[in-house]
């Protein structure tokens, strides 16, 4: 009888027995008859029993007491180390976890009489055959542990610290204090009045910007793509413009031609209107002065830099409904109106409503259009906000400024964070973004 007769015989292994011996990692592999596994899973325990007494103890230790002595212990960084080692132990719970799991099924083919892979080779082709997606995604998992769930856990910690201008580590000790911050930008009366204020203006800006781009993309591509439409490829290659130059450097070039004194639609632009139209007379507008103006100004300028992506959007998706539906919609007497709105809308909507939701929470959270148009203003609404500010460009200024408020900063990060998810959440739900089932 060969090797691979005798594994495939069953044996009286205990899948209970083998997860409880694997309440030490690699007890149940050695159980189970897979030394090797059993000796790497009691390794990678090993090193993190270690790592845990050397680092790991002082590190949990320092972040729920965030220091003891000024300039020594540096409070940010104690609460860096420790958010880092909270990572690393969850990391481990999962391979725990994994571990009792891998033993328990091991055991159970056992006593099933399948076959089970114990030496080095047998091991090392069962990982490359089954599971080499696995060790593509893994290291992928790790990296998104470390780049994107690290510093999202700070920024959640620091929304309960009191991290501000009174309080910079290492000359002063950071302490926690619970929702201290939310209760402060909700009723404290500096914070409260300027987020209202901001928070209203950011729906608003995110509503109407977003609707323009998307409503001049949509028109664009539908008019565009009309047969009697002549020279569309060149009409094709004017709409791109806005999106082939840089964001960065059309926003400075429409803040100097808005400049209420200098700029060319004062000095110009509205001088020509009045000049080829006698009986209209329209005065200077202080288009960076004037709060009203200057949202006016911004929401025109995000719908001319944002159309262009709905445009090219809009006329993959006109190309794709066939031609046979206008047929029998003419055949039927629908007027061109009745065709856009019956069909479409309809198609476009369709294909495109998860991007345009993420047109609307991209234009949440514009803030280059804000900040380099006219750096927030005019004016201020209280809590260092000028009059246009958007709470992602109120963020910046309360972490850049002579008085930073870095505590109150990540608190608004998270409730920013859990609008937008929420919203994207619930409005991909609404229109099955995500449902595979038909594909």
């Amino acid at each position: 009888m060969s090797a691979t007769d005798v594994k495939l015989i069953g044996k009286d292994k205990d899948p209970k027995k083998a997860a409880l011996l694997s309440l030490i990692p690699g007890g149940g592999q050695f159980y189970n008859e897979q030394k090797i596994k059993g000796f790497f899973f009691l390794l990678l325990t090993a090193v993190f029993i270690i790592e845990l007494a050397v680092f790991g103890a002082q590190a949990f230790h320092d972040l729920v007491t965030l220091g003891s002595v000024p300039f020594e212990d540096h409070s940010l960084f104690l609460m860096i180390r420790g958010t880092l080692q909270i990572i690393i132990t969850v990391i481990f719970l999962i391979f725990y976890g994994f571990n009792i799991r891998d033993a328990k099924e091991t055991a159970m083919r056992w006593k099933k009489g399948l076959k089970v892979n114990q030496s080095f080779n047998e091991i090392l082709n069962n990982v490359y055959e089954n599971g080499f997606p696995y060790l593509l995604i893994i290291p992928s998992y790790l990296f998104m542990a470390f780049a994107i769930i690290f510093p999202v856990m700070v920024t959640v910690l620091t929304a309960f610290v009191n991290y501000d201008f009174r309080h910079m580590p290492p000359a002063f000790l950071l302490d926690w204090v619970g929702i201290q911050n939310f209760k402060n930008i909700f009723f404290l009366s500096t914070f409260r009045d300027a987020f209202m204020s901001v928070f209203t203006w950011t729906i608003i800006w995110a509503i109407l910007a977003t609707t323009l781009q998307i409503s001049i993309g949509i028109l664009t591509a539908v008019i565009a793509n009309q047969d009697f439409i002549k020279g569309r490829r060149f009409f094709g290659v004017i709409f791109l413009l806005p999106w082939a130059v840089p964001a960065f450097i059309t926003i400075l070039t429409f803040s100097n031609m808005f400049n209420d004194s200098i700029g060319a639609i004062n000095t110009q632009v509205i001088p020509f209107i009045n000049h080829l139209i006698p009986f209209v007379h329209i005065p200077g507008i202080a288009w960076k002065t004037d709060a009203f103006w200057t949202k006016t100004a911004i929401i025109l300028i995000q719908g001319w830099l944002g159309f262009p992506y709905i445009y090219v959007m809009v006329t993959s998706i006109l190309q794709s409904i066939p031609a046979d539906l206008y047929e029998a919609a003419t055949i039927d007497g629908a007027t061109a109106f009745k065709k856009f709105t019956s069909i479409t809308l309809p198609v476009i909507f369709t294909v495109a409503a998860p991007i345009f939701v993420t047109q609307y929470t991209g234009n949440f959270n514009n803030f280059s259009m804000i900040y380099l148009f006219n750096n927030g203003g005019p004016g201020s609404v209280g809590g260092g906000a000028g009059a246009t500010d958007i709470l992602i460009s109120w963020i910046f200024k309360l972490t850049t400024g002579q008085s930073p408020q870095f505590s109150i900063a990540a608190a608004l990060t998270l409730v920013i964070s859990f609008i937008v998810i929420t919203v994207s959440l619930t409005i991909f739900k609404k229109t099955n973004a995500f449902n595979m089932e038909d594909l």
